[in-house]
């Protein structure tokens, strides 16, 4: 259910999208008979996609790399994806769009692993890496 909902709302203009979505999640179990705990650990699995902390958990682990898995896409399919995410922040400026993509994809490269898993640290690792520097680099004005 968390992959589900992890982004249910998605607003370009807002901050708070993950913190909706798991709001939404919750509500949505609880109100279809879910129990309280399993409904609150599907909350926290959506707020885990912000990417503020690292995950710790196998659940929390395995979401967030497949809401990662992007990153470690063949080079034709991530440039893509880049286009399409300055084309949703069209209405942001080239330079403050550039300064922001870049801090955010650099601290992805900051960290010791881009994915927790084996099997994604295996599978994409070194792919990601190499994406985001080249994101870093073209996003460098």
């Amino acid at each position: 259910m968390a992959l589900w909902f992890h982004d249910a709302i998605y607003d370009v203009t807002r901050s708070d999208n993950e913190e909706r979505s798991a709001n939404w999640a919750k509500s949505e179990l609880l109100s279809n008979g879910v129990s309280e705990q399993a409904a609150e650990r599907v909350y926290s699995l959506v707020l885990m996609t912000r990417h503020s902390a690292l995950p710790v958990s196998k659940d929390e682990k395995v979401l967030v790399d497949i809401d990662l898995s992007i990153l470690g896409s063949k080079e034709d399919r991530f440039q893509e994806y880049e286009r399409q995410i300055r084309a949703e922040y069209s209405f942001v400026p080239g330079f403050l769009f550039k300064r922001k993509r870049k801090a955010i994809l650099k601290a992805f490269l900051e960290r010791a692993a881009i994915y927790s898993t084996d099997h994604f640290v295996r599978l994409w690792e070194q792919r990601a890496r190499t994406n985001l520097q080249r994101a870093t680099d073209k996003n460098a004005a």
